[in-house]
């Protein structure tokens, strides 16, 4: 009987990862509005792979409006605390700097 109830733990836990895969459309991809920095490639945010551990709730609508452009991210905001600098100060993830650029801004290949 355990091994039957552990193959349906395992089948709801899939399921429901299927699901939340369904709702989400992917990475986004913040371009420069300005055309700033052209030899910097665009900051990529993995939105399936913050949203497997986070409720959406968590980032929205507070700090990121959910409505694409409506957010002025920059550089400055992020080290100031701000948007992904919320998290990404060091403490609650890895710290957001300019000695690791690339782990947001990946070029593409």
């Amino acid at each position: 009987m355990s091994g039957l109830l552990t193959r349906v733990t395992a089948a709801v836990a899939l399921a429901s990862l299927v699901s939340s895969a369904a709702a989400v459309t992917g990475d986004i991809v913040f371009k420069r509005k300005d055309g700033a920095a052209p030899e910097v490639a665009p900051a990529v945010f993995s939105h399936w792979y913050h949203r497997i551990r986070y409720k959406c709730y968590a980032c929205h609508p507070a700090p990121f409006e959910m409505k694409a452009g409506a957010n002025a991210v920059t550089m400055e905001a992020i080290l100031a605390g701000k948007y992904c600098g919320m998290c990404h100060n060091g403490t609650v993830a890895w710290a957001s700097s300019f000695d690791n650029c690339n782990r947001c801004h990946v070029p593409k290949k």
